[in-house]
């Protein structure tokens, strides 16, 4: 009978962590209804990573010497 009042006890506790996290939810539900959509909006949508120009350039430079060294390599193999 001791370990089906420990398993109890147990239940009790896990019961009152769900109660507190259920609070916790409605508190940020209540929240962000205050916030409005705007809060809500912001959250779920990733912000847009933009590259400057030159970046771009040095990405793009990196690129073409990488496939440059490939393509030559398969030249090698194939003579």
């Amino acid at each position: 009978m001791n370990i089906l009042a420990a398993i109890r006890r147990e239940e009790r506790k896990v019961e009152k962590q769900v109660r507190g996290l259920q609070r916790q939810l409605e508190g940020l539900k209540s929240a962000s209804k205050v916030l409005g959509n705007s809060a809500s909006d912001e959250l779920g949508k990733a912000r847009k990573r933009v590259l400057s120009g030159a970046a771009r350039a040095k990405i793009s430079a990196a690129a073409k010497r990488r496939w440059a060294k490939v393509k030559a390599g398969a030249r090698k193999a194939a003579s």
